[in-house]
This record gives structure tokens, C-alpha cells and sequence, in this order.
């Protein structure tokens, strides 16, 4: 496994990055299992693991620091904070309130005394990006965090973030989480540019479209019950692009999940892609295309079918500002709206 610099840090982490995820309730509730798995990554040069607080409502962080025992200074070790953690309005966000606690727990569950990366896990428009960033500082001045990152920000809201930190001498946000993949490349067009400027590591979720992109649900198949509750598993023109790319892989001879994982890491801006496995055997056929690297011919093969900064669509979980979600920001007074 070759290794890459996260940002600016100087960490050094696999391009694959084990996303935990899948491992608990949500996914797979076989704790031995799910730790032969990590063990199985770890052991094939994966170094850097990715959880989060609201993973199977905290089991996934416990599942980790299980497999991580004795393990733990050879392990880049990130999770996140933010979502709700239950039904308190204060067990969740941005807060500083919060985060102190939040990050408390997952140290329990983790078993460890600190974490290398601390991300907050979406934005927060009710709390300044000040208080976040200055109880992030603290944490890392308190040795519980090495870094500190961002998670599905838009550009606008990065940006923001490392002017405060400047003009308040506060520690910077060194890394970012936003959805990439073949399928949904509008990262392109600013969040991966404005990364690269500040020199953050970026570290890249669903780079299979949610499984789209492994050739598990092909057009008209339709999708297994679990995710069909899902809009963007039935969206047509994802499947459509996707039944496009079926013969750039197969020109190739790759499958369509490694022609999808090289994908991602390919591009300059993006440090690691994350891997999401369910199975032992989803993880297998993962690290199995570990080595693939495409050519110029073939990436821009997948231009033509998805242009670079386009999206198809876009996943049911993604990140959308306010202005967008609520109609009052959108839409005038309805007296307001005449031009005459």
C-alpha cells in the first residue's frame, strides 16, 4: 500500500481508508466478524480508519476500539460528531456544549485516549463557526485531538471557517469529508479546488454511489428492499449512466467497482477514498483492486459519460444549506413577488 499526506499535516494514510459505518446494527452486527475485517484492512496496509459517533448510535466506535486493542499507535484513527445522539435538542450539533461531550464518549467507546482526526459531521447554520472551531482548539490543546476536520461543507462554508481561524488565532479545519464519485463529480467545480488551496487533505464518502456503482443493481433490477427506500437507487438517469459505464469497465477488464474506486483516488485533489464493507467478501473484492490505475483514455471515457464538475443526480443524505431546504429563504412575500 502506498501511502499520501493528509493535507498538510504530515500524517501519512493508505488511499483506501476504512469508513466503519457498516459495522454494527446498521450494517453488520457480528462484532467478531466486523473485527476480523478491520484486522483484515489493517493487515493488508490500510492505516487509516473512519467512524462516527451516530454509526449504529455509538456501536460502530465501540466495535472499533474493540479491534484496535493493541493496535492503536499503528492506526490513523478519525470519527465525527454532530448528528443526533438522542432525543435531548442538545445532544447534537456544534456546540461546545456538545462537542466536549460527544468527544468524551467516543474516546470511551474507543478506547483510546485521543483521536487523530475529529470531524464535525455537517454544518451548523444556528452556531457560529467561532464557538466550533474554539472548542476544537481546546480539545487539541487538551491532547484529545491531533486534527480537526469538516465534513459535506460547501466551498463557501470551508472558506469561512479558515478566515476565522486566522483573524482569531484558532486551530483550522485540515481536512474534508464531501460525497465523490463517478456519479457525482460537483466537487470539482470548488470544494476540491478551495481544499487544495488551503492545503487540506480530503477524504472522500460513497465513492460507489451507495452501491450503484458495484453492478449489484443493474437498470430495471431493481434495488434490494433495504435501499430501495432510497431516491437516488431508483433515480433512472443514475442507472442509466451507470448501465453506460458497464462497457468502459469492461473494456478495461476491470469490474465496475475497481474502475469506480480508482476513479475516485485519481484525481490530485482527493487524498483517500472511502470503503464502506458490509462483508468479508465486499472487503476482499475492495482490496483486491488496491493496484488498478486508470489511463487517460479510459478517464476520459467516464468524462463522457459523467463531465467532470456534474453530478447525476444525488444522494438522499447529502448536505443542503438552508436557502435551499426552507421555502421563506426561496421564495418573496407573496405581495413581494410582482415586478409591477
Amino acid at each position: 500500500m502506498k501511502y499520501r499526506t493528509l493535507g498538510r499535516t504530515g500524517i501519512k494514510v493508505s488511499p483506501y481508508a476504512l469508513g466503519a459505518m457498516m459495522f454494527g446494527a446498521a450494517g453488520n452486527p457480528d462484532h467478531d466478524d466486523s473485527v476480523r475485517m478491520i484486522h483484515k484492512a489493517l493487515d493488508a496496509g490500510v492505516n487509516f480508519v473512519d467512524t462516527a459517533d451516530i454509526y449504529s448510535h455509538g456501536e460502530s466506535e465501540e466495535i472499533v476500539g474493540k479491534a484496535l486493542e493493541g493496535r492503536r499507535d499503528d492506526v490513523v484513527l478519525a470519527t465525527k460528531a454532530h448528528l443526533p445522539m438522542g432525543e435531548d435538542p442538545n445532544h447534537q450539533g456544534n456546540s461546545r456544549r456538545w462537542l466536549v461531550r460527544a468527544l468524551d464518549d467516543s474516546l470511551r467507546r474507543l478506547r483510546t485516549d485521543h483521536v487523530d482526526l475529529y470531524q464535525v459531521h455537517r454544518p451548523a447554520p444556528d452556531t457560529d463557526v467561532e464557538e466550533t472551531l474554539s472548542v476544537l482548539t481546546d480539545l487539541m490543546r487538551a491532547g484529545k485531538v491531533r486534527a480537526i476536520g469538516s465534513s459535506t461543507f460547501p466551498a463557501s462554508e470551508i472558506v469561512e471557517a479558515q478566515w476565522v481561524a486566522e483573524r482569531r488565532g484558532l486551530a483550522r479545519f485540515r481536512t474534508e469529508q464531501p460525497p465523490y464519485s463517478i456519479l457525482d463529480r460537483r466537487i470539482e467545480n470548488e470544494v476540491l479546488p478551495v481544499c487544495e488551496r488551503y492545503g487540506m487533505g480530503t477524504l472522500v464518502w460513497s465513492p460507489l454511489a451507495q452501491g450503484l456503482l458495484t453492478g449489484r443493481f443493474r437498470q430495471g433490477a431493481g434495488a434490494e428492499s433495504r435501499r430501495a427506500r432510497f431516491t437516488h437507487m431508483t433515480d433512472e438517469r443514475r442507472h442509466e449512466a451507470v448501465e453506460r459505464l458497464v462497457p468502459v469497465a469492461e473494456d478495461a477488464g476491470l469490474s465496475l467497482t475497481h474502475l469506480a474506486m480508482a476513479f475516485a483516488i485519481a484525481h490530485p485533489g482527493v487524498t483517500s477514498a472511502i470503503i464502506g464493507p458490509r462483508t468479508e467478501e465486499q472487503l476482499d473484492d475492495l482490496l483486491a483492486g488496491a493496484d488498478v490505475v486508470l489511463d487517460d483514455a479510459v478517464l476520459d471515457r467516464i468524462d463522457a459519460v459523467v463531465p467532470p464538475g456534474t453530478g447525476v443526480g444525488a444522494l438522499d443524505m447529502d448536505y443542503r444549506t438552508p436557502a435551499v431546504q426552507q421555502p421563506r429563504l426561496r421564495r418573496r412575500l407573496l405581495e413581494e413577488r410582482a415586478a409591477a
